[in-house]
Order: structure tokens, then C-alpha cells, then sequence
């Protein structure tokens, strides 16, 4: 292989898994389990079709930092300038599984931080919506569609 080739060569990144620290394993496992109806095993590993977290507990409290809201800009492709909130985890849902997941949530007891609202930017429909876990980490649900397609 000519060394000319191997410089343009790259290698591939696999599947990313978020790893979140969070204040109280063992309830954190729980609320994964038991609200978002996820498989968690006992090393913290969560998954639920194609949501995948590490848990791993923090050294102190103070350590866990759910992400703040983002600061708002004027310059991406369509007049949206951002959230309202922190996100600290974004799910690409379908338009009709957002509001069987957030009833879902509902009924299990968990926290429903922000009600499914419906928006629009660059010629897109997008419905949202977030669940608030134990330490405050915001699990935004999205869903977009064409308008077109609703018209």
C-alpha cells in the first residue's frame, strides 16, 4: 500500500454510548428501568431500542452537571435559534411514538418536564417533548416531518 494511501485512509467511528454520572446508581437504575422501561443490567448499561447510556456514580454530588441551556444563535440554516432548556440527551423519535412514550412516562410516574409542543422552522413540522430523570438530566424527544405531508 503506497503511504499517499494510507494518509487519505480513515477509520470509522462505531456506535456512540453517552455516558451519564448520576448521584444515586441504584436509583438512577431504577428510574431507567422502571419509568423508561429501559434493559439495565448491573454495570449501568441502559438501553431501549436505539437509546444507549452508561450510568456510572459520581465521586460526590456536586460532580453531576446536567448540561444548562445553550446560549441562542442567529445563524443556523432556518429563523430556529435554539432551545429553551438544557438538553442533555436528544432521541429522534416517529411523529406518532412521541405522544405513546410521553403517556407512557406519565403513567410509570416520571417527570414530564416539558409537555409535547409543536413547532416550525425550514419548511419542517418538529414536535418535541422532555422527560426530567432523577439528577435532572433532560431527555428531549423529537420528531420532524415535512409540513407538507400535514397539509
Amino acid at each position: 500500500m503506497s503511504e499517499q494511501h494510507v494518509r487519505n485512509e480513515k477509520g470509522k467511528f462505531g456506535k456512540t454510548i453517552q455516558v451519564r454520572l448520576v448521584s444515586d446508581l441504584k436509583i438512577s437504575k431504577n428510574y431507567y428501568r422502571d419509568v423508561l422501561g429501559c434493559r439495565v443490567d448491573d454495570w449501568g448499561h441502559v438501553e431501549r431500542d436505539g437509546m444507549i447510556l452508561i450510568l456510572q456514580e459520581a465521586k460526590t454530588s456536586q460532580d453531576v452537571k446536567p448540561n444548562a441551556p445553550s446560549k441562542k444563535r442567529n445563524d443556523y440554516p432556518t429563523e430556529w435559534e435554539g432551545p429553551d432548556f438544557g438538553w442533555d440527551t436528544f432521541i429522534h423519535v416517529s411523529w406518532n411514538d412521541l405522544d405513546l412514550l410521553v403517556e407512557e412516562v406519565h403513567s410509570k410516574g416520571g417527570k414530564v418536564a416539558v409537555d409535547p409542543y409543536v413547532g416550525s422552522h425550514g419548511g419542517k413540522e418538529f414536535k418535541n417533548a422532555a422527560f426530567e430523570d432523577p439528577d435532572g438530566y433532560m431527555i428531549v424527544l423529537g420528531a420532524m416531518r415535512d409540513i407538507s405531508f400535514y397539509e
